[in-house]
């Protein structure tokens, strides 16, 4: 006989109240025949009382020819407004003795397939979510489905959504990831809701098919694992943070307890290490636990351990490629009581430590180090898709750290370099009273070129220099290397400011067109050059596109000094003009680059406004005013390197210099020169005199002889003895040595060997031919 589905009605006391057509099709009996008859007159032998009890099971119906039909049967009841049963809903379900094709593929399904009513109750599971739930079809059929699961958030989120079926009549796709009564581990699950309509369309149930997707949500975890790392992995370029960075990723999704260890050249300047056999030195630079403490951990950070050559960690920098160990190997057995035994005193051991991993850090061919992670309380084992993961999370932390290892290896030379080109101890003089701060910048973008001088000239005058080459990095470090020692081979000519600036300009531009030094043309460099004269109380400035020093004058006045800031060094063309400004004893000049004003986060007139007002603080001296400056003025974390150089002015009275006009005529030489001894001697250096007579007869006499007028000697009497003399010419006169008969050229070699040093410098009349000498320290 054919299979029908089949449905019928009653009331409380069994007799039927409603009939489909699949009962007809499946008795033979019509709806009249059927409704007001009692249930019971349409069985063919009473039901077992199993199937009376449960309200479900196989019976036999009479059919109208009097043969009998077996089915499976299954009976609802419709609640009435106090609870009780008015009634039933009797339907015919597919039975063992004669099950339908779809019946078979429901139950056989290898995905959890259940049925519910509008309530939430269930009617029917297939045999795959009934191994699931870990017990029989008969224990669920009928009950609500809170009642079948523990998870109270699970069954909360999973009930709402039936029942948000059963309210809309609209299909539901439901992700979520929970136990089972018969799984030992959390699964993830994707499920689809539909609703289940009569004829009529009314719903009349629902339904829902149940896809265990555990690897593909495992996948899913590692690509956002990936995901994050590259954004968590290498934010800075700080070798033990970069470090830090990949065990916060690991702990606590991924492993209950990770760490880092590098070997130990990479955090020092010694070459890669390359022999890796047996056992292996490695340093703790982080490490991370899911308990609050990192009880597991056996090492401190920052301490050293010896890993024997069986050892996962040993095994994984030998090999090149992760390692896995699980609980029941010897080897992994080992290895974990031998780190139990090494355990600091009164921390826990690594109880139920089941799996471990360990992969090793290797960028650009080099090894750097390993991570391992443990699995204690995660139930499940590391595996091959798991160490490919690791291999990739480890490539992603290695190039990073190799990056940050490049990085403050090249910012260690460069400061190296940098330390090496900066004045160490400046010189000593008279003209100005000096202190200086240079501190280099943390950014990632490196070291800048900001450099500053303080260089003696004849005279006692003195040169202040500051400069900032623009970039980062050695290449702008070597190049304010250059441009340094430019500027004091050309101090050393004793060029005034702006003829210097002009020189120094030819030389970026001839830098500039080699290609060696292609750097020095993409750089470019500003320097402001200023000369001040402790005589005459002048200071001469000019810029190359430098931004103006600050002036302090006695009376607390702040102001930048007004001048003409010519172009950066390097666009050659346009001329720099030199301001001339006269400064009391007393005042202070500040000289700095623009990381001390300049910022893309700060306003420069304010900045500006900041450093005057600093430079106003009462401090017993000048280093302790760089200090309030610095701290006044500067963010937390400048973003450029920062030079700053005071210099609080000096002068040289009446009673230090003397001055005698000369007449151009050989005999007021002796005149002249008695006049220079008696000077002497007012100061009380009369064994000075021997030298100086001869020196001012040279240099009197050769003034006098191929100079021209107005001609004139000056003494200063400073930490050395300096003798000038000038006159109109601006021909230079050259050392050489005199042949055997000539009567001359000996002059200025005599003056050489007699004096300490001596030199010539153009000025606006004319030129100055000087001579210095030492003296015993008196001041």
């Amino acid at each position: 006989m054919e299979h029908v589905s089949a449905a019928a009605t009653t009331d409380a006391h069994g007799i039927v109240t409603g009939w489909s057509e699949g009962a007809r099709r499946l008795t033979g009996r019509t709806a009249e025949e059927a409704v007001g008859v009692a249930a019971r007159e349409l069985l063919a032998e009473d039901p077992p009382d199993r199937a009376v009890a449960e309200l479900a099971g196989t019976v036999v119906l009479r059919h109208r020819d009097s043969t009998p039909v077996t089915v499976t049967l299954r009976a609802q009841p419709v609640l009435g407004a106090d609870g009780t049963p008015n009634g039933y809903v009797i339907t015919e379900q597919p039975g063992e003795g004669e099950p339908t094709l779809a019946g078979q593929a429901f139950q056989q399904a290898s995905v959890s397939m259940s049925v519910f009513d509008t309530r939430q109750h269930y009617l029917r599971l297939n045999d795959t979510a009934c191994r699931v739930m870990g017990v029989p079809e008969e224990a669920l059929i009928g009950r609500p489905f809170p009642e079948t699961v523990e998870d109270a958030e699970y069954s909360r989120g999973f009930h709402n959504n039936l029942r948000q079926v059963a309210e809309t009549g609209r299909p539901v796709h439901y992700e979520s990831f929970a136990g089972a009564p018969a799984l030992n581990r959390e699964h993830a699950w994707t499920t689809e809701m539909w609703p289940v309509r009569d004829d009529s369309g009314v719903v009349t149930g629902v339904a829902l098919a149940a896809l265990d997707s555990t690897e593909q949500h495992r996948a899913r975890q590692r690509l956002a694992l990936l995901n994050e790392a590259s954004a968590a992995i290498g934010t800075t370029l700080d070798v033990v943070r970069t470090a830090e960075e990949l065990v916060e990723l690991l702990v606590p999704g991924y492993a209950d307890f990770a760490s880092v260890d590098l070997l130990e050249w990479v955090l020092g300047a010694d070459e890669p290490q390359t022999a890796l056999d047996g056992e292996v030195v490695l340093r703790r630079v982080a490490h991370g636990s899911g308990t609050e403490g990192t009880p597991e951990a056996a090492v401190h950070l920052g301490e050293t351990d010896a890993y024997p050559g069986y050892s996962p960690p040993a095994r994984a920098l030998r090999e090149g490629r992760a390692v896995l160990g699980q609980a029941g190997e010897p080897d992994f057995i080992r290895w974990v009581a031998e780190r139990n035994a090494r355990a600091p005193e009164g921390r826990p051991q690594r109880k139920g430590v089941h799996s471990m991993l360990a992969v090793p850090l290797r960028a650009r061919g080099t090894t750097l180090g390993v991570a391992v992670a443990v699995r204690i309380a995660h139930p499940d084992d590391y595996g091959a898709d798991d160490a490919v993961l690791a291999e990739e999370l480890a490539s992603r932390a290695a190039v990073c750290v190799d990056n940050a290892r490049r990085f403050a290896r090249e910012r260690t030379t460069a400061l190296a370099l940098q330390h090496s080109l900066l004045p160490r101890g400046l010189p000593g003089q008279a003209a100005v009273e000096v202190a200086h701060r240079y501190l280099p910048s943390g950014s990632l973008a490196g070291l800048g070129g900001d450099w500053f001088d303080v260089i003696p000239l004849s005279g006692s005058r003195v040169a202040l220099v500051v400069g900032d080459v623009v970039g980062h990095g050695i290449p702008s470090s070597a190049t304010m290397g250059r441009l340094c020692t430019a500027v004091r081979t050309l101090a050393d000519v004793d060029l005034p400011p702006d003829e210097l600036l002009t020189h120094l300009d030819d030389l970026v531009i001839h830098l500039a067109a080699d290609d060696r030094d292609a750097e020095a043309a993409e750089l470019g460099a500003t320097c402001l050059y200023s000369v001040y004269d402790p005589v005459s109380r002048r200071l001469t400035l000019a810029s190359a596109g430098h931004p103006p020093p600050a002036l302090v004058l006695p009376d607390g006045t702040t102001s930048l000094v007004p001048l003409t800031a010519g172009p950066p060094l390097g666009l050659g063309g346009l001329p720099f003009e030199a301001t001339v400004v006269e400064l009391p004893e007393g005042a202070v000049v500040a000289l700095y680059t623009d990381g001390l004003v300049e910022d893309r986060d700060r306003d420069i007139d304010h900045a500006t406004d900041e450093l005057c007002r600093a430079l106003t603080a009462r401090t017993d001296t000048l280093d302790a005013l760089c200090d309030t400056v610095l701290k006044a003025v500067l963010p937390e974390e400048p973003g450029d390197d920062v030079a700053l150089l005071l210099a609080r002015t000096r002068s040289l009275g009446a009673d230090r210099v003397a001055t005698w006009d000369v007449v151009p005529d050989p005999v007021h030489v002796a005149a002249t020169r008695q006049a220079a001894t008696e000077q002497l001697t007012a100061w009380g250096l009369d064994e000075a005199a021997f030298v100086t007579e001869l020196v001012v007869s040279e240099l009197v006499t050769n003034a006098i002889r191929y100079g021209e007028p107005p001609i004139q000697l000056r003494l200063i009497r400073d930490r050395t003895l300096i003798c000038e003399v000038s006159d109109g010419s601006s021909t230079s006169p050259h050392l050489r040595r005199a042949h055997a008969f000539d009567e001359g050229g000996r002059g200025l070699l005599l003056v050489a060997q007699l004096t300490q040093r001596w030199g010539s410098r153009q000025t606006g009349s004319g030129k100055t031919i000087w001579a210095e000498q030492s003296l015993t320290p008196e001041f």
